[in-house]
């Protein structure tokens, strides 16, 4: 789909080259008329022009230049436009709601505009005046499309419910739009989770995460293996396409090398699989958090006795096994101030209380006592095992009790202290806090937990490695003047503590994790 699109825009661009479409040339030059570039306009967005010309693509700054021919915009009657595309659960819920605050804030009306069922546009105004200073276009669809959009340039900003694929973020590099996969380049805007769901009268109350695999998998296919009556299972999701598919496949289906079975019930609206699963008692179906209706959700339980409820504070502090991230990427290439301003109000505490009541998990850190985490120390106390293992719970305890953990929390890659995608985003923000002096005069405790895979002494290692890694990371994201009266230190508990059974890859990277804890 997206490859056809970025091959057609390449070749268009080939062809502006060779037959020459001279009304978009221009001549840039300085008022002293001593510097002067000719090319191709591609771009200007009130600060900045973007010129192909015969020494490649160029970014001029536009005050204190003369912009002659046909093609010149005119600064003083420019309205900055910004692109937003991508995934249709943060387009049409979410980012309306962001923009509306954000233009509140900024003491602008917004005017929306809806072209059609996907496409809309929020003209920005001063509120007396009424004169537009800013245009922000969404197109609600899904993260494919989303990063086709930003690879043939009809987008500045993907809204994504996964990571950049490689085939795309190699696509980005090709075409000057830098490399997706740096840090800079994205941010993690709110937190989900998937649901398994299934319609009010169905007799199940719960399933592992090993047999939801197993069904999605296609292993497990009647809900008899479940203690229900003889039935057929019918799986329904979202169509393939939809951001809530393909993090199932990415995440919990390709690391065990396993796919999608023939045979499922896609549907095209998120209100569709509601009410197909809620009409449908053999139904079974994966559903955001976010777009809970009227489908059941069942609670993840392990062969090793642990249960887990995807709540708000398990989503935020990222206990829950399916939590998910939804991220933003931007280009390496400069956004007008417009696009500029609204990023940094997404990062926002205003925009924190507009993410919560949009039906989303927000990045505001919170404070949890350990009286707060009962079911945390129910599952401790149950792999303590002999003298040891109880000597080392009695630490852990000795260690957290007087403490307030946060809900930030920061996870690795498989078999590596690098952090993932997620936490990248984690290290900034808790960053920014410090460097506002959120906790200044507080203990700040890094722990590190392990999985329970391999020797307790190897674990606990790799912990402590772990905690260490977070620790240099966090403390690299301050700038040296923000870092004067700041200490974190850091401990190992191994896994004392485990938020999941090990016997699925995501139970086991659930349990991998360094918490944040405050005095």
């Amino acid at each position: 789909m997206w490859y056809l699109r970025a091959a057609v825009i390449a070749a268009l661009f080939v062809m502006i080259g060779t037959t020459g479409l001279r009304a978009q040339d221009i001549v840039l030059r300085t008022a002293d008329g001593t510097v002067e570039i000719s090319g191709q306009l591609l771009g200007f967005n009130g600060e900045l022009y973007r010129l192909d010309t015969a020494y490649g693509e160029l970014t001029m700054d536009a005050q204190g230049i003369i912009c002659q021919g046909a093609a010149c915009p005119n600064p003083d009657t420019f309205i900055p436009e910004l692109s937003i595309s991508g995934a249709d659960t943060m387009g049409t819920v979410l980012m309306p709601a962001l923009i509306e605050s954000f233009a509140l804030r900024s003491g602008l009306s917004a005017i929306r505009e809806t072209h059609d069922t996907s496409r809309f546009t929020y003209t920005l105004a001063e509120r007396e005046a009424k004169t537009p200073v800013a245009r922000i276009h969404v197109h609600a669809t899904d993260t494919d499309e989303g990063f086709a959009d930003l690879l043939a340039e009809e987008a500045d900003i993907v809204m994504a419910m996964r990571q950049v694929r490689t085939d795309e973020a190699s696509l980005a590099r090709e075409i000057g739009l830098g490399d997706l996969n740096d840090p800079n380049r994205s941010l993690v805007l709110a937190l989900d989770a998937l649901l398994p769901v299934v319609a009010p009268g169905n007799p199940v109350s719960d399933v592992s995460l090993s047999d939801l695999l197993n069904v999605l998998n296609g292993k497990i296919t009647n809900w008899s293996a479940f203690g229900a009556p003889d039935s057929p299972i019918t799986l329904r999701l979202r169509d393939h396409t939809a951001g809530v598919t393909q993090v199932l496949q990415q995440r919990f289906l390709t690391p065990v090398n396993a796919t999608l079975p023939p045979g499922i019930q896609f549907h095209a609206t998120n209100a569709e699989l509601d009410q197909a699963i809620t009409s449908d008692v053999t139904a079974l179906g994966v559903v955001q958090h976010s777009e809970m209706a009227r489908a059941r959700p069942l609670p993840l339980i392990g062969s090793c006795g642990f249960g887990q409820t995807g709540t708000r504070t398990s989503i935020k502090a990222e206990d829950y096994a399916l939590t998910i991230p939804l991220f933003l990427y931007v280009p390496a290439r400069r956004l007008p101030q417009i696009g500029r301003e609204f990023l940094s109000f997404t990062r926002s505490a205003p925009a924190q209380i507009v993410i919560r009541r949009a039906g989303f998990v927000d990045q505001a850190p919170e404070e949890m006592t350990i009286d707060d985490q009962g079911q945390r120390m129910a599952n401790a106390i149950t792999v303590a095992k002999g003298t040891k293992g109880l000597a080392e719970l009695k630490r852990m305890v000795t260690t957290l009790g007087p403490m307030k953990r946060i809900s930030t929390s920061f996870r690795f890659e498989t078999g590596s202290t690098g952090l993932d995608a997620q936490s990248l985003s984690n290290v900034r923000q808790l960053a920014r806090a410090l460097a506002r002096k959120q906790y200044s005069g507080r203990q700040i405790l890094f722990a590190g937990f392990s999985d329970s895979e391999g020797a307790p002494d190897a674990n606990a290692r790799i912990a402590q490695r772990r905690a260490d890694a977070a620790q240099k990371a966090v403390l690299n994201a301050l700038a040296p003047k923000d870092r004067a009266g700041i200490t974190i230190d850091t401990v190992s508990f191994g896994a004392a503590m485990p938020m999941a059974c090990d016997d699925t890859v995501w139970g086991r990277q659930v349990n991998r994790r360094v918490e944040v804890w405050v005095q």
